[in-house]
């Protein structure tokens, strides 16, 4: 039986301030992630070990240290829809989306580069948001539980893209 989907709105905001170069933009908050109020908060979730990893850092804790972690390298992250229509955490269920303003984000910022995580992701930034921010996305692979095929190895080679493009 195929679960009910909700209409949602996304529940905190971007995380970015006016130095910020580079977006990492995911498709809407899991329910995990509403639950505790911030970005990739599943369990499992293998985003902020990645990005971790790729700045050989510790794993930040907790919404404030991640949030502190994003700002001091220079990125920024938002979700590329405000609100929609999903069945639980599944992007493919997604209906009824309303797109953010990503352009009044990129305006607000020094960005220049965008990463999407997930083909979801990338697919509603091309859709809503590239012609008027003007940037191409480089879309990377999911750290979402649900991608089982990318292991923790890859996904860091993958987005150590992130790191290298900041610092040309």
């Amino acid at each position: 039986m195929r679960a009910a989907r909700a209409s949602v709105t996304h529940p905190f905001p971007p995380v970015f301030d006016a130095a910020s170069h580079t977006l990492i933009l995911g498709s809407f908050p899991s329910p995990a992630s509403r639950a505790v109020g911030f970005y990739y908060g599943h369990p499992r979730n293998r985003f902020w070990p990645v990005i971790a990893a790729v700045y050989g850092e510790a794993v930040p804790e907790g919404a404030d240290e991640r949030r502190r972690f994003v700002i001091e390298r220079g990125l920024a992250l938002w979700d590329v829809l405000a609100s929609c229509a999903i069945a639980g955490a599944a992007d493919a269920s997604i209906a009824q989306a309303v797109p953010n303003d990503i352009h009044r984000l990129s305006r607000a910022t020094s960005i220049r580069r965008v990463f999407t995580t997930g083909n979801t992701a990338h697919s509603l930034y091309r859709r809503f948001a590239a012609a008027s921010v003007g940037i191409d996305a480089v879309p990377l692979p999911s750290t979402s539980p649900a991608n089982a095929r990318a292991s923790f190895d890859p996904l860091v080679r993958a987005y150590a893209v992130i790191r290298r493009e900041a610092a040309s």
